[in-house]
Parts: C-alpha cells; sequence; structure tokens
C-alpha cells in the first residue's frame, strides 16, 4: 500500500520547522485553529489579503459566479466577468495604461511583462534590445524570468545557471547606502548608477524593472518619492520601457490606490497580483501602453505575443476582483489606511529608541523595523526565534531574517494593531534584552 502523500510546504524546512498550524476557518483579521486558538493575522497571509478575511461582499459574488460560469478557455473567448473587471479597473490606473494581459499571479505578471518588452524589441526589428536593468535587494518572484530580474539572495542561489543576466542599479536604500551618503541625497546618487547604464547600453535595454517605493521580500525598503521620479524621467530621457511591479504596493498598500499614483509616474507597464482579488483567488494582471501593444499588432502572425496560462482571465477570480474594487467604492478603506499609517508611524518612533532597533520605516499599511544583529539577513537566527515568539502569543508575523515588519488587512481595529506593536516590543525586550523603557509599550491603551 502507498504511504500517505506529504505536503511540501513553501519555504519551510521539514528538517527543524515545527509542523503547520491547521486553520479551521478566518475573518476578519484572524485565523481561527481547529484547537480552537486564534491568530491575528498580522500579514494578510502573504499580503494579498486586503479586505480582511472571508469578506461576504467577495464571498457571495464568487459563489454566484460559479453558479454561472467557473471558467472558459481564454483565447478565443471571453466572458462578462473579465470585461467588467477591464471596466472597473479603468478609473483607477493611469490613462496611459490602455491593455491588459490577465495571468496567475504575480511572478507570471512580470514574466508577461518581461516578454512584452523583449519582444517588443524582436517585433520592431532591434532584437538586440533585449537587456533589463532591475534593482539591487529587488524580488520579483519565483518563476525564472521574475527570479532573473530579482537580485542575487539565499532565494535564488542555486539556480544561477537557469537565470539570465540583467544588468543591476542601485536600490535607494537610504538606511544602507549603496554610496554611503545621508538620507538626504541618498536617492540622487542612487539614481547616477541607473543614468551610467542607460547612458551606456540604452541601444540594447528594453526596460528598466522596479518595485515603486516598496521593495517587499527585500526587506521592506521604503524609497523616497524622488527616486521613482527620477527612474521615470532617465527611462523617458533614454527611450526604455519602464515596468512597475505594483504586486505588493497596489491596491492601497502605500496609501494611494498605487504606489506610482503616490509618486506622480505613470510607467508604461504595471504589474498587479496579490490585493487584486481581495484574497480570495490567484490572478495576475500586466498592463501595458499603446506604444508597447501596438508591436504585437501586424499581419506578421509571428509578431503574436505567444503566452498564456490555462486560467488566464479565470471568471471566478475576475468576479473576486470585481467585487473587491466596489469595496473600496462604498466603504471607508482609505480612511483605514490613513489610521493605520498614522499608528506605524506612532509606534514604530517609540521602538526607535531601542539600542537594538537600526533602522524603522512605514508607507501606507506598512510598517517595519530592522533590527541590529550580527547576521543580518534573511538567513539570520533570529528570525525563527522571533516568528515562534509571535506565534505563541497569538500574532502571525514572519520576519524577512532581522526585518519585522507589519502589513495587515485594512480592517484591523487600531487596538489590535497597537497589540501587535505590543508584541513587538516584548519580543524586542525578551530576545535580544532591550531595556523594556525603550520599547514603546505606551500605545496599549489607545485605540
Amino acid at each position: 500500500m502507498n504511504s500517505a502523500l506529504r505536503i511540501w510546504h513553501p519555504f519551510s524546512q521539514a528538517a527543524f520547522d515545527p509542523p503547520p498550524l491547521r486553520v479551521a476557518r478566518a475573518e476578519g483579521a484572524y485565523l481561527y485553529l481547529e484547537d480552537g486558538g486564534r491568530i491575528l493575522d498580522g500579514i494578510s497571509s502573504w499580503w494579498v489579503n486586503i479586505h480582511g478575511h472571508s469578506h461576504p461582499q467577495i464571498a457571495a459574488a464568487v459563489a454566484a459566479q460559479a453558479h454561472k460560469l467557473e471558467h472558459v478557455i481564454f483565447a478565443g473567448f471571453t466572458h462578462e466577468s473579465a470585461e467588467m473587471l477591464a471596466a472597473k479597473l479603468r478609473p483607477w490606473v493611469p490613462a496611459a495604461l490602455t491593455h491588459l494581459f490577465f495571468s496567475d499571479d504575480g511572478s507570471t505578471a512580470v514574466e508577461v511583462a518581461i516578454k512584452l518588452v523583449v519582444q517588443h524589441g524582436f517585433n520592431r526589428g532591434c532584437a538586440e534590445k533585449c537587456e533589463i536593468i532591475a534593482l539591487e535587494h529587488g524580488y520579483h518572484g519565483d518563476t525564472v524570468g521574475a527570479m532573473s530580474a530579482s537580485d542575487n539572495s539565499v532565494f535564488n542561489e542555486a539556480f544561477g545557471a537557469m537565470r539570465f543576466p540583467v544588468r543591476r542599479a542601485h536600490s535607494a536604500y537610504c538606511y544602507r547606502c549603496p554610496v554611503g551618503l545621508s538620507r538626504a541625497t541618498c536617492h540622487i546618487e542612487c539614481a547616477q548608477r541607473l543614468e551610467q547604464l542607460l547612458e551606456e547600453r540604452h541601444d540594447r535595454i528594453a526596460a528598466v524593472l522596479v518595485e515603486p517605493l516598496l521593495q517587499g521580500a527585500g526587506g521592506m525598503i521604503v524609497h523616497p518619492e524622488e527616486f521613482l521620479r527620477k527612474v521615470r524621467e532617465l527611462c523617458t530621457r533614454f527611450g526604455v520601457f519602464l515596468i512597475a511591479d505594483e504586486v505588493l504596493s497596489g491596491f492601497g498598500r502605500t496609501g494611494g490606490m498605487f504606489a506610482c499614483e503616490r509618486a506622480g509616474v505613470v510607467p508604461d507597464l504595471m504589474c498587479l497580483s496579490k490585493g487584486l482579488t481581495g484574497g480570495f483567488l490567484p490572478m495576475g494582471a500586466t498592463l501595458c501602453t499603446d506604444a508597447v501593444e501596438s508591436a504585437f499588432r501586424s499581419a506578421d502572425r509571428r509578431h503574436t505575443f505567444f503566452h498564456g496560462h490555462s486560467y488566464t482571465g479565470n471568471p471566478l477570480a475576475c468576479a473576486a476582483a470585481c467585487a473587491s474594487l466596489e469595496i473600496f467604492e462604498t466603504e471607508p478603506v482609505f480612511d483605514r489606511i490613513a489610521a493605520i499609517e498614522k499608528i506605524h508611524g506612532e509606534r514604530l518612533a517609540a521602538l526607535r529608541a531601542s539600542e537594538h532597533v537600526g533602522d524603522v520605516r512605514h508607507i501606507g499599511s506598512v510598517g517595519a523595523l530592522e533590527l541590529r544583529v550580527e547576521d543580518a539577513g534573511y538567513l539570520s537566527g533570529i528570525r525563527p526565534r522571533l516568528y515562534q515568539f509571535f506565534l505563541d502569543r497569538g500574532v502571525l508575523l514572519r520576519p524577512l531574517g532581522n526585518v519585522v515588519y507589519v502589513l495587515p488587512p485594512y480592517v484591523i481595529s487600531g487596538q489590535e494593531l497597537h497589540r501587535i506593536y505590543d508584541v513587538i516590543g516584548e519580543a524586542i525586550g525578551a530576545v535580544l534584552g532591550a531595556p523594556k523603557k525603550s520599547l514603546g509599550g505606551a500605545g496599549k491603551a489607545q485605540t
């Protein structure tokens, strides 16, 4: 008799990680476990759940769609759900973005963008214009193209032979400035590395790929808006496309609907996922301008974009996305985000006083603190100790090594968010031994 199939969980080490917790249901900001416990979800279940778990409006939309049309091939066919989603996205995205290509998740949305700009050059008879510039500390996904565009890290070091070469520009990581400057001038000098690359190779560069304003898996690094504006200006000057990977930063995470909007920047391509369906179903989308799409509209069938996924434009995912966008129109979503951002600012300012906190940063609904440890990085020994400490106190936080971040569903209450920060303060005291008076625990009574 065959042995039972054992589920292999992502980003988990079976040799020593504890068994996964069994979740029975979820509602609002909480995960309810089979053993009767509950966990406050401080990271929106890997950044996807924006309106709270099991939001009844999205659940109803998915159920209604399931009774009508669960799926249909999207090559040569379309359906109401997809057309409605395109219509609902239209007011939120820049007017210059005129075409929408569906895929399955954030990684594939980035893959689509990279392939579009490379084939654009091929279709125009400039096949040599195929190089990509991406930023240090960048992370764009785990499929091969997105992994290639991501910076070197423990995530992809085993796959060096598979990755295509990418030109690397500085990230405006002001706390760890790559050129050793102050926060006030760091982003200016960082952009000069990009300018140099474009001056040298603009005839071969297809696009510059960035996570606008917020680099997620690289450490929740917050960039000055001026840096993104400078990147846009350089791309325009040298005639290369700007790809904005808004997979994390979109749908309110950085304060505006999109990070590019907050900085007053219009990209040539925009990659969406995560919050797109409100955390209900996987879906990706890549938007682009007429200038990109026009190279594929041709009498030569070789100029067709030969890319697709079995579940492209899935009606259930489209219905969830439509319902999620309707919530932005009917509920005070941006007021909730502003309230979260205010608490981030207050609590992080207090935590900064700890001798064990090197840097704090926040934008929109995202707050992060970088701890001073000898083994900084994703594999820092502090990470599993912190993770277990948080779970033991009923809070889900997954530190990025020595970077602890808070990225909650927008429906989290002020009291619940303060509780998360109280637990972070306790963790610093218990795990790193910081004096309690420096940990900013005065927010318990606030709402």
